[in-house]
């Protein structure tokens, strides 16, 4: 027996339709996500019958998807916007849309994406961790610069070592601004463990992963990009070309053309805004060794600037780590097929 359960899912509660093929009657359903127990013994019900699960992507979701994964539920993620295209009524509700996603699953139209395996979801929340204090840090880097320039004093970037901060403290500041600098330079001292201690771990990862490797024998691929590289894509045969990688990741021009009148905008911006990060500063490292980037780079230099030439390079740069990562090859192998390639022309 197959039980299908349609959820709209919010922060708060839950609204279900289901479907056993036994039964074949449609029930409905409220849970109160301040009841977990009660969420837990709904689906629970169900042990040893296979249980297809589909709800709307969501930040809020993390706990729940955990709580079926345990129970042996099948997961299925649904495009909110895609989901949306299949109502027949304006008209809007928490069960109506509980019913649509039923009838989608029944149906076999579910818009159903990708969904990151949990070891995948591991070391992307730790990169993103990682940005996340690496920003504080340069704040409090910032903050502390500044202060010192008011006092005419110029650290530039020795505020990362010990001896500038000691430097730093010897400054005759004001009472209250002497507290702040104690307390910043404290802080920023526990940033700094705690980047370092996130960043073993990842160092880790990226040494025991073969695909990791791979990545960056290529210019300007370190371990955190090969990392944001390897779990973003996951799965690289499920893209048919690079230009859906492109469109994936977010490096797609946005088109806006009618009739007669063709324009091409800026990139789209709908995927991993990390990855986009990682590729174009990878991408500025590459250029001083690969002649093929360093000749893109400046041609768009000249027509688009320094920003879209940057853009354009980390664009490259994806395309090529699909590839590797898709052929299972390293950068020497994609440069002599390259050549290969050009030679029998």
């Amino acid at each position: 027996m197959t039980v299908y359960i349609g959820v709209d899912f919010h922060a708060r509660a839950q609204t279900i339709s289901y479907l056993t093929t036994e039964v074949g009657e449609i029930q409905r359903l409220q849970l109160d996500h301040g009841q977990p127990q009660a969420v837990r013994s709904f689906y629970q019900q169900f042990a040893g019958q296979q249980v297809i699960v589909g709800f709307e992507s969501s930040g809020y979701a993390a706990w729940f998807e955990e709580l079926l994964e345990e129970l042996g539920c099948e997961i299925w993620i649904g495009h909110a916007t895609a989901i949306r295209l299949f109502a027949r009524r304006r008209q809007k509700n928490d069960r109506r849309d509980a019913d649509l996603i039923l009838d989608l699953l029944l149906r076999g139209d579910f818009p159903r994406i990708h969904r990151y395996s949990a070891a995948s979801r591991e070391v992307l929340q730790q990169l993103r961790y990682r940005q996340r204090l690496v920003k504080m840090r340069t704040m409090v880097i910032n903050s502390l610069l500044f202060m010192a320039s008011s006092r005419g004093l110029s650290l530039r970037t020795q505020l990362k070592s010990r001896r500038g901060l000691e430097r730093l403290r010897q400054i005759d500041l004001p009472p209250a601004l002497g507290e702040q600098r104690d307390e910043l330079c404290q802080l920023l001292l526990e940033l700094k463990t705690r980047v370092d201690k996130v960043e073993e771990w990842l160092a880790a990862k990226a040494g025991s992963d073969v695909r990791v490797k791979r990545l960056r024998t290529h210019y300007g691929i370190g371990p955190l990009t090969g990392l944001c590289l390897v779990h973003t894509l996951e799965c690289p045969e499920r893209f048919a070309n690079s230009r859906k990688v492109t469109a994936y990741v977010g490096f797609d021009p946005v088109e806006d053309s009618s009739g007669q009148r063709r324009r091409i905008g800026s990139i789209s911006k709908q995927g991993s805004r990390l990855l986009r990060f990682y590729l174009v500063e990878a991408g500025q490292i590459a250029i001083r060794k690969d002649q093929d980037l360093a000749r893109v780079y400046q041609r768009v230099l000249v027509r688009r600037g320094h920003a879209k030439a940057k853009v354009a390079v980390g664009r490259r740069l994806l395309v090529r780590a699909f590839i590797m990562l898709r052929d299972e090859i390293d950068y020497a192998e994609f440069c002599r097929r390259g050549v290969a390639a050009r030679s029998s022309r």
